[in-house]
């Protein structure tokens, strides 16, 4: 039994909620002393939460459950707290002896102030601050162009990624082949999800397993949101409940479309690495000059998927009701917002990083800019996707529109908000006018 006295090393889950290949585990469980798991719900990101039947609590709550009943098994057990995270490192390093913190990196804003408050305070103990790359395969300054800059376009990203690529950029870390070496203890009891200030949502999560019949054909199926034909693994990849390593090993033999889907992902974090700016200023700054419309009643109707437009009020339902929607139809409800009803792009990023359950900010934040015309390798501003054309092209059945909006071609269906033509020329005239 490991006591308070013992000399230990603690690992911090934080978005790597796994036991299986996860590097900043394997590391600490191979540092010679026992091994504290530690999480803490955050309490500033829990308060920022308007919804207390927030999906994604409760997901992160489920799976480290998961954790914690494999943990117990190994005869070990996983210590959650709740509050400020100062505060409780604080409180740890007065109740038990450690030596060592290790950690996976976390490249958002937010997180890399945390970490370097953690990092001062255990530094001011002697305590060293171990964290590694887990949840991409090129991070910061891995990838960059001849003249030593980041990319700032898409395809020659994923190409000189790709060119990078090493059989050992993907080996796994055996970490569940070291669970004897977390510390022995008594259970410890997880706080219920209630008892963090939370309600069950109710609705079923996604599996977390890699179909081979989504992805072998994924390339042909992956923009028809009537069928089944993506993955739905985002929230998976956004927690890290499945290693990134071992998806894109699969990828390579799989389908070579889904794993541009996985380049794209690490693209949206260098950037926001690199230009943190991006959070809430457009990256091609001459587009802070738009002049977006202010109208909170057009939003509420985006929102509530009441604009007349089948396709983009699908997604808007399918989204408030699953905390999902189609990739293909993001694009779409984005593009519908910003230029047919020339709302600021921010206010529609902010309402998808309340409801999406596989929310991350640099997905989220890349393509709301990628769609508003404003971000790195973004559609042009004078690209306006047509809400009834592409219906035609990926839902021509209505498939996907009937499962949200069963009184299409009923009274109770709501006229277009705003004419396809009449929105088109003002948002090109918006645009050319910002942009001289």
């Amino acid at each position: 039994m490991t006591t308070k006295r013992s000399e230990i090393s603690v690992f911090w889950f934080r978005r790597d909620l796994r036991l299986e290949d996860n590097r900043g585990l394997h590391q600490a469980l191979q540092g010679g002393r026992p091994v504290l798991p530690l999480f803490i719900f955050d309490q500033a990101i829990l308060e920022a939460l308007p919804d207390r039947r927030d999906r994604r609590v409760e997901f992160i709550h489920r799976c480290l459950a998961e954790i914690q009943q494999t943990l117990q098994g190994a005869g070990s057990s996983l210590l959650v707290r709740q509050g400020d995270t100062q505060i409780i490192w604080q409180d740890l390093l007065d109740q038990y002896d450690i030596k060592a913190v290790y950690t996976n990196h976390d490249y958002e804003p937010y997180a890399g102030e945390r970490d370097q408050q953690v990092r001062k305070l255990l530094q001011g103990r002697q305590i060293p601050f171990h964290t590694f790359k887990d949840q991409v395969i090129f991070e910061k300054d891995e990838v960059l162009t001849a003249q030593g800059n980041p990319y700032t376009v898409y395809t020659p990203y994923r190409n000189r990624w790709r060119a990078l690529l090493k059989t050992d950029d993907l080996r796994p870390c055996p970490s569940e082949d070291l669970l004897a070496h977390f510390w022995k203890t008594a259970p410890i009891d997880m706080p219920a999800l209630e008892a963090l200030g939370f309600q069950p949502a109710g609705i079923a999560f996604p599996p977390k397993t890699l179909r081979r019949e989504i992805v072998e054909p994924y390339h042909e199926q992956r923009d028809y949101p009537g069928i089944d034909g993506t993955t739905r693994l985002g929230v998976h990849l956004r927690f890290g409940t499945l290693s990134i390593r071992d998806l894109v090993r699969r990828a390579l033999d799989l389908n070579e479309t889904w794993l541009d889907e996985l380049v794209w992902r690490e693209f949206f974090m260098m950037i926001l690495w690199h230009f943190p700016y991006v959070v809430d200023q457009p990256f091609k700054e001459k587009y802070a000059a738009v002049p977006w419309r202010e109208s909170e009643a057009d939003f509420q109707r985006w929102c509530e998927g009441q604009t007349g437009y089948p396709m983009v009020d699908a997604g808007m339902r399918e989204l408030n009701a699953t905390g999902f929607m189609h990739n293909r139809v993001r694009m779409l409800t984005a593009s519908f917002l910003t230029k047919h009803l020339l709302i600021d792009w921010r206010k529609g990023e902010r309402y998808f990083a309340e409801k999406l359950l596989d929310y991350e900010l640099a997905s989220n934040n890349g393509n709301w800019q990628w769609s508003a015309g404003c971000g790195c390798d973004a559609a042009p501003y004078f690209r306006i996707f047509n809400p009834t054309t592409q219906i035609q092209k990926f839902d021509p059945d209505h498939t996907y529109i009937k499962q949200w909006v069963p009184e299409l071609n009923s009274l109770d269906y709501p006229n277009p908000m705003v004419e396809h033509k009449f929105a088109r020329e003002r948002a090109l005239k918006a645009f050319k006018s910002a942009l001289g």
